[in-house]
């Protein structure tokens, strides 16, 4: 007997081989964290972050704010919001969650310095109650109706791990402490972050008894990886690497419609523009965009479907409106703007240039995949009906800063230029508020408006949707407002990025429209 047990052993250890492979998920993201503090901004981190911290309130697949550590809240009057925490809520250290660490962390993000802060979803917040261990009454300056849904934003800390806590103290795990499924164990920067299932979570035990989250910024590595077995999971598939994942046995493509559209900015208020001439090559005597007119023929031009399918190689949805169907603001009845050429043409004589004007296109190059394939197309599509387009390519940095600069005249530096966008918190009034709303640094409006686009009937909807504490109210008036932008050219809609990942065959995933990868959305298919 004792000659067969090497082999018995052998035999049990390959048995059990899956069930340990099983047990930890390896997950390949295009981008890496680069802290582990979860109240400083960047998608990445969040991603990983999420599980370990959790927030008053979450979100869905579609963005749409669901109970989280908060059980229920309530409006006592329109300044005032009561918050009512789950029972039997631990930290991974043991001890229990309490409203004084809710309290502890809202201020702290409020205090938070810097440009990569959540402090805008808590700048309407004038004063915080602990009422006792579950409630808590959070003031607001001015009635915010949707102050619940800003908190999706804010981590929930441990007040004893995280008080006067360094960048060290998190990036080491000694404050990284939350009530989420999983703990954090160690962050190798420019390399992974390791998870491990947390004892102390309250609900049904994660099937993942550890998480590795490898960065991998090279996307064809990344497919690789998958196609290799050396990863689970893979994010950020470019289309064009589709059909590799399609086609491997082992492996499945899953993709869904994100909450980032891709949008034409115009400069529609400056007097002159920087980058228009005529058709004779000399300065126009006036902004030809300031004309709805050719706002409206641009529109047409553009062929949205033929962007979509073929500029982004399927990666994308053609769009008429700032928000894919099912998320927040989304308007059944508002359709894509008809291909349309001959009546782009048309519009652009009534606006009196029948010989059309030269344009130059501002877009970045490396934002997504297809974005300078995408620039490219639309300036043919604009040639095509008489706006004889030069099209820029630029890198984001130096997107960012030109697409933020002024000329001495006072006009965006970028009179034309496309990019993406997409709120956080899944708010098409949210995003309105940053691309198109009149620029009031006080208010926090207009954080992202490049166009310095504005209009007061468009804030006066803005500021009902703000102000409607009824959430079908809410959603009709943020679709009129919604509407409105549309119709006025406020921006062109463009396409909705899809999210795509890759994954083995065995497993199932919810895709969601913030493109983060869950674990805990990740299972074993059954």
């Amino acid at each position: 007997m004792p000659a067969f047990r090497p082999l018995l052993l052998a035999i049990a250890c390959l048995a059990m081989a899956p069930i340990a492979q099983a047990q930890h998920l390896r997950i390949a993201m295009k981008a890496a964290v680069d802290s582990a503090d979860p109240h400083l901004t960047f998608t990445p981190n969040r991603n990983v972050q999420l599980h370990v911290f959790e927030t008053l309130l979450t979100q869905d697949a579609t963005l749409r704010a669901q109970p989280g550590l908060a059980e229920s809240w309530r409006a006592v009057d329109p300044l005032t919001w009561e918050f009512r925490l789950r029972e039997g809520v631990f930290f991974h250290d043991g001890s229990p969650l309490t409203a004084d660490d809710v309290a502890f962390s809202i201020r702290r993000a409020q205090a938070a310095q810097g440009p990569r802060t959540y402090a805008s979803a808590v700048r309407n917040i004038t004063g915080i109650e602990v009422v006792d261990q579950r409630r808590l009454i959070v003031r607001t300056g001015v009635p915010t109706p949707l102050q619940p849904h800003y908190l999706v934003a804010i981590a929930i800390l441990s007040e004893r791990a995280a008080t006067d806590a360094a960048d060290a103290d998190f990036n080491g795990g000694r404050a990284a402490i939350g009530t989420g499924p999983y703990r954090w164990i160690r962050w190798t920067p420019n390399q992974d972050v390791l998870l491990e299932r947390s004892a102390n979570w309250r609900g049904s035990a994660e099937p993942w008894a550890r998480v590795t989250f490898r960065f991998i910024p090279n996307d064809s590595a990344r497919v690789a990886a998958l196609l290799a077995s050396d990863v689970d999971v893979i994010d950020t598939v470019p289309s064009g690497l589709h059909e590799r994942i399609r086609a491997h046995a082992q492996t499945q493509l899953v993709s869904g419609d994100s909450v980032f559209t891709h949008y034409f900015y115009l400069d529609s208020m400056s007097t002159q523009i920087p980058n228009a001439t005529g058709a004779d090559g000399q300065p126009l005597p006036q902004n030809p965009l300031r004309d709805q007119r050719v706002r409206q023929a641009m529109t047409h031009a553009l062929n949205r479907v033929a962007l979509a399918e073929r500029a982004m190689e399927g990666g994308a949805t053609p769009a008429g409106q700032v928000a894919a169907a099912g998320f927040s603001g989304h308007d059944p009845d508002l359709g894509v703007p008809a291909y349309d050429p001959a009546l782009s043409r048309r519009l652009l004589a009534e606006a009196g240039y029948p010989q059309g004007f030269n344009l130059t296109v501002h877009c970045t190059l490396d934002r997504f995949a297809g974005d300078a394939r995408t620039c490219q197309s639309i300036g043919q599509m604009l040639t095509a009906i008489g706006i004889r387009t030069a099209i820029e390519a630029l890198p984001m940095p130096v997107y960012l800063r030109r697409s933020a600069t002024l000329t001495p005249a006072g006009a965006p530096e970028l009179s034309a230029h496309l990019s993406i966008f997409g709120s956080s918190s899944g708010l098409a009034s949210e995003g309105l508020t940053s691309l198109v709303r009149t620029v009031n640094a006080a208010r926090a409006h207009g954080g992202w408006n490049r166009s310095r686009y504005s209009h007061p009937a468009l804030d006066r909807l803005l500021d009902l949707a703000d102000g409607t504490f009824d959430d079908a109210e809410r959603e009709a008036a943020t679709r009129r407002a919604v509407r409105f932008a549309v119709d006025d050219q406020a921006l062109l809609p463009i396409f909705f990025m899809r999210s795509s990942w890759g994954l083995r065959r065995s497993l199932t995933l919810t895709p969601r429209g913030d493109q983060y990868t869950m674990a805990t959305e990740t299972r074993l298919a059954q």
